[in-house]
């Protein structure tokens, strides 16, 4: 099967990693047409990235602020693409929107019409998008009204279903790089580690339940918890601070992230018994262990 033909020439070869995931993995290889303004005209992309991801991935993307830049996995994103069932069409004169549900959530979709411009002749703008179909995306996701979308680029139907399956893949792969660190890195952190690399190492942490790179907290490896969990153990670790810890609000404040998101991921870390309250129930240090 040629998967290097999905997209019909709009997924270029890509250089992701070490040209991993059949395409490259996500990434586009260089800047595409130099640096892009974002809506506020105050932010540019040095490099514009493709990110295969889900449709859950986008509705738990991190926004700072409203003129800020989406993150996933602790890294910005600039276009996405996915597949998804359309639930519903919705057509007007200035854009067409479509509801879309790959399983892991739904979203709206909006491709706008340019009434004035000429009838495109490609071999793609000829195929018809219904109802309960599989479409594949490309786009960049936005915020408007506290409602996310994305805009879309290019919009087809799938026409072979195990495109779903390698869609799905590909943003699994993508999203454990980010999460874990690229498979092909060869040196290990500790000397005399006999994992023989960072891989190994990863696949013994698998196996004794820690998914966190090798970190070691007084000789100990960390137990396996989620990014935003690490990135608040982490503040917590490396902020100065007095004996009273950190309050919830200026963790928030650090790490631009929100406080219940804050709240949560120290929810997580006091049940993995890593850190404790203090003065208050949101306030935390961390636990020697």
């Amino acid at each position: 099967m040629d998967y290097n033909s999905y997209g019909g020439g709009q997924y270029s070869t890509t250089s992701y990693g070490a040209q991993g995931g059949a395409g490259g993995g996500g990434f586009m290889g260089g800047s595409q047409g130099g640096s892009q303004q974002s809506p506020a005209g105050k932010h540019t992309y040095g490099k514009e990235t493709l990110r295969p991801v889900t449709i859950k991935q986008l509705l738990d993307a991190f926004l700072p602020h409203p003129e800020g830049d989406f993150s996933i996995d602790d890294v910005e994103i600039s276009q996405v693409t996915f597949v998804g069932q359309i639930r519903n069409i919705s057509s007007q004169a200035t854009n067409i929107t479509y509801k879309m549900d790959d399983g892991t959530g739904t979203i709206e979709v909006k491709h706008w019409v340019d009434v004035d411009a000429a009838p495109a002749t490609d071999a793609h703008s000829n195929q018809k998008l219904a109802e309960n179909e599989w479409a594949h995306v490309w786009g960049r996701l936005k915020a408007f009204s506290n409602k996310r979308h994305v805009g879309v680029h290019v919009i087809r139907p799938v026409t072979d279903k195990m495109e779903i399956s390698y869609h799905l893949l590909e943003a699994t792969y993508v999203h454990l790089y980010f999460v874990r660190g690229p498979p092909d890195q060869s040196m290990a952190k500790n000397e005399g580690d006999a994992s023989g690399g960072m891989y190994g190492q990863q696949q013994q942490q698998v196996q004794n339940g820690n998914s966190n790179s090798g970190e070691m907290v007084n000789g100990k490896a960390l137990p396996a918890m989620s990014v935003p969990a690490r990135r608040v153990f982490q503040a917590l670790r490396s902020t100065p601070q007095n004996n009273e810890g950190l309050h919830s609000h200026l963790l928030a404040s650090t790490l631009q992230m929100t406080v219940p998101d804050v709240t949560r991921a120290a929810d997580e870390l006091l049940s993995h018994g890593v850190i404790f309250t203090t003065v208050d129930e949101q306030t935390w240090a961390v636990l020697d262990f």
